[in-house]
């Protein structure tokens, strides 16, 4: 059975923006968000994390601290009651200076590579989900991938929402304050009488 998934991104939606979370002790949860994933979780959407990571192309941070970052974010949200159910993630850019990461992809948002694979792991009813994020690229992405996109006012938000927005042609279904309101008006409009 098919599962609508919501598409989340990291930096500046889940967690504080940083810039680049170069070292765990700059990992700290966005109000709110613990309980937005947990409210997914109870409602049976699937929760999954897709995130640009180009400081390890960059030579910013090995990739190991990617990975260490992100068994942080589910330890601090196990400890809410939260979990999320993958974690996809970029380490390239096109002008980075690793070379095993510096190179043009399809999975480095707006691209629709992440997509691709976590729909590849799960079995995902795209026609119900949605993709969160504090960057027009994040709705560009949602766009590309036949989702609903939802800009978050949070990180990078409210700078993407008024000087890069106008410019553009995409539209987000909705703009959120945060995570956890972006959550809130999905289950309202997943639990409403014509999806019953």
């Amino acid at each position: 059975m098919k599962k609508p998934a919501v598409f989340i991104d990291r930096d500046g939606t889940v967690n504080e923006q940083m810039g680049y979370i170069n070292h765990p002790s700059r990992f700290r949860l966005l109000p709110g968000a613990a309980e937005a994933i947990r409210l997914l979780n109870e409602n049976h959407l699937l929760a999954v994390i897709v995130s640009n990571q180009s400081g390890v192309a960059r030579g910013y941070f090995p990739i190991d601290l990617v990975h260490k970052v992100h068994a942080l974010m589910q330890d601090a949200l196990e400890k809410k009651g939260a979990r999320v159910d993958g974690i996809f993630f970029c380490p390239h850019h096109p002008r980075g200076s690793v070379p095993e990461f510096a190179k043009a992809c399809d999975c480095r948002k707006p691209g629709t590579g992440l997509i691709e694979q976590a729909c590849r792991a799960f079995d995902i009813d795209m026609s119900r989900s949605y993709m969160i994020g504090d960057r027009c690229l994040d709705i560009e992405a949602a766009e590309r991938s036949h989702l609903k996109g939802i800009m978050v006012e949070t990180g990078y938000g409210l700078g993407d929402i008024t000087y890069v927005m106008p410019h553009k042609t995409i539209d987000p279904v909705f703009i959120a304050p945060d995570l956890l309101k972006a959550v809130q008006w999905i289950l309202e409009r997943e639990t409403a009488p014509e999806n019953e």
